[in-house]
């Protein structure tokens, strides 16, 4: 048998990511072979992912990542089971790194990225690489969804990721003219939309679908208050549209305008004319790490008990 030692240990550990004692573990079962101990490792890793998949990854992070040219934008979010590890620095630089994949992907889903070939070492697709980081930080981890923007001019691309994470937004900006003032425009409004959760730029983006279902909640809504049910019609309408102004960026009140009266699409006017060329904002997308994912409540002491083998 091949003498273990603690270089090989060291070189297998900086490898894998992996634990001293499993490294170690497999260098015995390898026989001193680090491409065979390797192996080992994700094969294990891979089993621990069974057991780990049926765990609810509901905190996580939403990260963002613009090429230095403004070609390419990208907005990703990775869910954890822990908001503990979702703060981690090695699960930082996973997210990272799957934005790297994803500025440089074709796929169009999640499903798709997962079968690609992992840019950052060869011989694994994504999706293997993803169970080698689950086996190495101990969580369930999910690449839940992204989203990227390609600029072919005329646009500005901007991010904007609030609270470590929690939320992320991806701006798509039309314009001629890019300058600092056009760049702080940007951020403002990336930040207005962290913060004013809005969900279309105007109200021609709205189906019709979607207005009649929001017309009869708020008319259900009039009737539960024993509105008159002759003045309900009347009602619905001046409250839906004080909806849809709460809902359409252009359309919401400017959260940095003092006197409290100018809309994000005025602010835009302003520095339209600052500028010298129309800005006008084309899309955006704003992830929150976890919404929508119910998570499981747990009983603390129930649990460590449970650990301990506590009755």
């Amino acid at each position: 048998m091949a003498v273990v030692t603690a270089q090989m240990v060291k070189e297998l550990r900086e490898l894998s990511g992996a634990g001293m004692m499993d490294c170690k573990k497999a260098l015995n079962e390898a026989e001193g072979d680090i491409k065979r101990a390797t192996e080992i490792l994700r094969e294990k890793g891979l089993s621990a992912l069974a057991k780990k998949s049926g765990r609810i990854a509901a905190e996580g992070v939403v990260g963002s990542l613009i090429s230095g040219d403004n070609k390419i934008g990208a907005l990703v979010e990775i869910n954890s089971e822990t908001d503990f590890v979702a703060k981690n620095a090695d699960f930082q630089a996973y997210v990272q790194q799957v934005l790297g994949q994803v500025v440089k992907s074709d796929s169009e889903d999640v499903e798709g990225l997962l079968k690609e070939d992992w840019m950052f070492e060869s011989g694994l697709t994504v999706e293997q690489a993803l169970s080698q980081k689950i086996a190495v930080i101990g969580e369930n981890l999910k690449i839940r969804r992204f989203v990227k923007f390609n600029n072919e001019g005329g646009k500005y691309i901007a991010s904007y990721i609030h609270m470590g994470g929690k939320v992320g937004v991806l701006l798509e900006l039309l314009t001629d003219k890019v300058d600092a003032n056009v760049e702080e425009a940007a951020k403002n409004i990336c930040m207005q939309i962290a913060a004013m959760s809005p969900k279309f730029v105007n109200q021609s983006e709205i189906s019709a679908e979607y207005l009649e279902k929001e017309k009869e909640i708020l008319k259900a809504q009039a009737l539960n208050e024993g509105k008159p049910i002759n003045i309900v019609e009347k009602m619905i309408e001046g409250r839906l549209q004080k909806e849809l102004k709460e809902i359409c960026i252009n359309e919401q009140i400017y959260v940095k305008d003092d006197e409290g009266k100018k809309s994000v699409a005025g602010y835009l006017k302003d520095i339209s004319k600052l500028v010298g060329a129309d800005v006008t904002i084309s899309k955006f997308v704003r992830y929150a790490a976890g919404e929508g994912i119910e998570k499981k409540e747990e009983n603390f002491a129930d649990e460590v008990n449970k650990a301990m083998n506590v009755d």
